[in-house]
């Protein structure tokens, strides 16, 4: 795919994940023990044969971009093509800040000008899944169309998560007839993934348009509004999929990630890269009982942790008691503690003799730096 460029949407300020994207956005939010969402689409646009790769930024990019920075561990740190970042800068012209989607890929222009590819991959930045894009490509070449949507039935995804997605109906050809953005009463279960195969050329040329007309957003301004002026299809993807978008999905995928098939799909077939820190193994102690736990490196458990992941350097210290929760990176759970449906962000300290419980549907979470 040597043809294909593509371009990575981090989005907007997302409050639904409450204290975890206070300082960052949420592709930036930790998964699975070592992760941060990107690496997901990031690692899929590799594995894929894409190295001109364009991230979009706009909300809390910080630790976004001292995640990515030059790109080194996907391979895309090169002399040509290879990673761009291109957060919201102030000029004479505006005030700096993204008004949507094509907005955002119209104020870096010259990076779709620039390049030589004749098609471009958009997608956004925080959906935990692993592909490659050569089929999807294939079928948009096969139907001749102008943009091609990726698309899953989504019957394990709770109904209220739908009203956060958009949803697609399609005829017997897989052309998009109907496309709902965030609806709150959804007519069928196609969701989009927020994945998109278009021309190029053809891009530039929607997105001057769109915004000579005062029209910013992608989906609303482009494929609704052309959907019928357009030839949009659906491309359909049936493999695992999360989005990082709430704090229910985001504790439902960690938690899913404990099951070998979805552990084994996710990273046991294609590389996920992501940013490497050298670390000690993770230490056990003799009274330790770990139990279908994902324990990343440079952790020391000396009490019980069940069902539950733990980040980097997370120290759980005697006669603690972890189950069922997310604890990331140099956090301390103190003596005699004990931590229940919970998600505590980086070096949180549980203090001695402490206990914590939240709901399975609705976890408890503590922000950064806290002691608790």
């Amino acid at each position: 795919m040597k043809n294909v460029m593509g371009i990575i949407m981090s989005g907007g300020r997302n409050t639904k994940l409450k204290e975890l994207s206070t300082m960052r956005s949420s592709p930036a939010v930790p998964v699975g023990g070592k992760y941060r969402a990107i690496d997901f689409i990031l690692s899929n646009m590799v594995n894929s044969g894409i190295t001109n790769i364009g991230v979009i930024a706009q909300y809390s990019f910080r630790s976004l971009m001292d995640h990515l920075g030059s790109g080194k561990e996907w391979d895309l740190d090169r002399k040509t093509d290879g990673l761009f970042l291109f957060p919201p800068f102030l000029s004479d012209e505006g005030t700096g800040w993204y008004r949507g989607t094509a907005d955002a890929m119209y104020n870096n222009l010259t990076f779709l000008k620039r390049s030589n590819e004749e098609y471009v991959l958009i997608s956004q930045g925080n959906c935990i899944f692993t592909t490659t894009f050569d089929d999807m490509l294939k079928a948009h070449k096969e139907k001749d169309a102008d943009i091609t949507v990726a698309y899953r039935e989504m019957n394990d995804i709770p109904i209220e998560e739908l009203a956060n997605m958009g949803i697609m109906q399609l005829d017997s050809s897989s052309r998009v007839i109907d496309f709902q953005e965030k609806p709150m009463h959804p007519n069928t279960l196609n969701g989009s993934l927020g994945i998109y195969m278009i021309k190029r050329e053809l891009l530039i040329s929607l997105l001057e348009e769109s915004v000579a007309h005062g029209y910013y957003d992608f989906v609303l301004d482009i494929i609704i509004k052309m959907l019928h002026k357009l030839k949009i299809y659906g491309y359909k993807y049936s493999g695992y999929w999360r989005s990082i978008s709430t704090v229910q999905m985001y504790y439902k995928c960690n938690m899913e990630l404990l099951d070998p098939v979805v552990n084994n799909e996710l990273l046991g077939n294609l590389k996920i890269y992501t940013k490497v820190k050298d670390e000690a193994p993770a230490k056990y102690n003799e009274e330790a009982e770990v139990k279908n736990s994902i324990i990343a490196d440079g952790c020391i458990i000396e009490g019980t942790v069940e069902n539950s992941v733990l980040f980097r350097g997370v120290t759980v210290k005697r006669g603690a008691v972890v189950k069922d929760s997310i604890i990331m990176q140099g956090s301390v759970v103190e003596e005699n503690s004990a931590l229940n449906y919970a998600i505590l962000d980086k070096s949180v300290v549980l203090s001695k003799s402490k206990c914590l419980k939240g709901e399975k549907t609705w976890p408890i979470i503590i922000g950064k730096n806290v002691v608790v």
